[in-house]
């Protein structure tokens, strides 16, 4: 009785402090109310912090309610941002000192006039938004390199690494993506940089490649947090590009790129597949192949095919491989109003709604002509930025600010309803705040409730508005 008597008593102190911890909760979101930041379609506000707090209250109304529930989690999140591609590297590495300094803190700083970006891809050689095509081993015709004595990123020395080396500096912490357009023209089917596929005899060669490319970066002060072994693998038509079904993927990471790695000690994730929706039997082919699965941390998507629920398919087919999102561009002109709700609804909130880990967009800069790129690359790509004689910023800017400066690597998606038009997406960040980011995809304004702990903040959104909402 008397140890029965201990728990009972125990059990009610536990309960009475669970209740003070809800009602202390409570009252700290009730007198901070909610932030928020809001961008309109009209650009009369683009990510402008709003000068009222909205407060928390008990009464009702019969507004629509998003519910914020941080009882039910889904994954934790790596960060949001973009492709630094070699020509945005060359355009930021070419402004003035001081501009390039107070841009870089603007983007990868989330203090008060930072955007906080915490995720990166880079290209392993050329995109097709590089100003030429070129690998880190390129031989003369007729000649190879089986022992990759002329690997050397001598090529990045200019603008990519130093640009790399300051973000850095800023952001110890960032995560970088590599990902490879292509390998070496020795090593293809075809010699040339377009389309071809990689030689069987050839992939311990450039398993290698990619360890060389790993240490290399290391060396220069730059973690490589992990890699694509090829970007759009099924897509052969750009400048560079490389073909790679799912079977010679599996067959690459399995015998050859999984087992380098290991053997080198390295822990760079490897990230499968970097293509389109409407192929998620690729990445779940891969996966299937036990011999390669041991070494894959999860697949990565664009959207430029297919639906964004494809994540949660191949999520749902294998729970505990990561799912990102890597790529998905502006193109020129572009309406402004429009890719902001789209990109912010079917992305930033889709594909994390659908277990993504990330969300980036391609690319950080262009100049106002859309260059550099390759001869056969895309030439209507827009930059988050412009840099011309000055810096503009775009679209894609806002739409990665409304997730990047609040949703911190760390952070854990957290339950919300979707009433109607109002997609949404709910977070709770390493401080313990709430951030809520919602889109009104309806074709009128919308005046709706934030439900949280039993109370309800009540505002208004115009169609195509998007505001992120930060409460404690």
């Amino acid at each position: 009785m008397i140890q029965t008597g201990k728990k009972i008593r125990s059990i009610a102190a536990a309960l009475l402090l669970c209740a003070a911890c809800f009602t202390a909760c409570k009252e700290s979101s009730r007198e901070q109310g909610i932030s928020y930041w809001l961008t309109t379609p009209d650009r009369s506000a683009l990510f402008a912090k709003q000068p009222a707090t909205l407060p928390f209250r008990d009464t009702a109304n019969n507004y629509p309610t998003i519910t914020v529930d941080t009882a039910q989690t889904y994954q934790e999140i790596d960060g949001f941002g973009y492709a630094l591609t070699g020509g945005s590297a060359t355009l930021i590495n070419s402004l003035p000192p001081a501009e390039q300094d107070a841009l870089l803190k603007e983007l990868f700083l989330a203090g008060d006039n930072g955007i906080g970006v915490s995720y990166l891809r880079v290209t392993i050689g050329a995109s097709d938004l590089s100003d030429t095509t070129f690998t880190y081993d390129e031989m003369p015709a007729g000649q190879t390199d089986e022992s990759l004595a002329h690997f050397s990123l001598e090529r990045e020395q200019k603008d990519l690494l130093p640009v790399l080396k300051k973000i850095v500096a800023l952001s110890p912490s960032i995560k970088i993506l590599g990902s490879p357009w292509t390998a070496p023209t020795w090593m293809k089917t075809n010699r040339a940089f377009k389309g071809g596929s990689l030689e069987p005899a050839y992939y311990s060669a450039y398993a290698q490649y990619f360890v060389k490319y790993i240490q290399a970066m290391q060396q220069d002060g730059i973690t490589i947090d992990a890699i694509t072994p090829q970007n759009e693998p099924l897509h052969g038509g750009n400048v560079p590009s490389m073909v790679m079904q799912p079977e010679e993927q599996a067959d690459f990471i399995a015998n050859h790129l999984g087992p380098a790695f290991k053997a080198a000690g390295l822990k760079t994730k490897i990230i499968i597949y970097d293509h389109n929706a409407d192929r998620p039997d690729y990445p779940i082919t891969v996966l299937d192949d036990a011999g390669a699965r041991p070494y894959i941390d999860g697949s990565a998507f664009h959207l430029y095919g297919g639906d964004i629920t494809a994540l949660t398919a191949v999520h749902n087919a294998y729970p505990d491989k990561h799912i990102y999102f890597t790529e998905q561009w502006v193109g020129a002109p572009g309406v402004f109003s429009t890719n902001l709700q789209w990109h912010v609804s079917t992305l930033i909130i889709g594909a994390t709604r659908n277990w993504s880990r990330n969300v980036l967009e391609w690319n950080l800069a262009a100049d106002p002509s859309y260059n550099p790129h390759t001869a056969g690359g895309c030439t209507a790509c827009v930059g988050a930025l412009t840099i011309g004689d000055s810096v503009t910023r775009n679209v894609a800017y806002y739409i990665i600010a409304h997730a990047s400066k609040f949703v911190r690597p760390g952070s854990v998606r957290i339950a919300s309803n979707v009433p109607g038009k109002l997609n949404n997406v709910a977070f709770k960040a390493p401080d313990g705040k709430k951030v809520l980011i919602v889109v009104n995809d309806g074709k009128t304004p919308q005046t709706f409730n934030i439900r949280f702990n039993g109370e309800v903040a009540t505002t208004a959104l115009d169609t195509g508005a998007v505001a992120t909402y930060v409460w404690k």
